[in-house]
């Protein structure tokens, strides 16, 4: 039984499936709005959130956690702190909207958008 076990597999194993969650966040950051499945979306948003949520306190500690789980993409983790957090400063959280666009042609999939606020 899968008590407690939280996360979607996306049929994919756990490499390639964490590999996708960070280039599309990356991507949420670098172009603010990306189209992708309902399931994606659903998955990453928390991370999108706690990231700018790290970015918004701006401290050497905060900036090491992002750039841990971000290594190679120093220009997306200036964006966060400089341009992105900022941006939210009076809002505790809810940073991102997920704007459903109909299902995909091939298997019916929802197709959504998710966006930055």
């Amino acid at each position: 039984m899968r008590h407690q076990i939280g996360g979607r597999k996306l049929g994919r194993m756990q490499g390639p499936r964490l590999a996708l969650y960070k280039n599309l966040i990356v991507s949420v950051f670098r172009y603010e709005k990306v189209m992708t499945t309902e399931a994606k979306a659903k998955e990453i948003r928390p991370q999108v959130e706690r990231m700018i949520t790290l970015a918004k306190r701006g401290d050497l500690a905060a900036r090491r956690t992002v750039v841990a789980e971000l290594p190679d993409e120093p220009l997306v983790i200036k964006k966060l702190f400089d341009e992105i957090a900022p941006k939210y400063a009076e809002r505790t959280s809810g940073y991102t909207r997920i704007t459903h666009l109909g299902n995909r042609n091939g298997d019916r999939a929802p197709i959504v958008q998710i966006e930055l606020l």
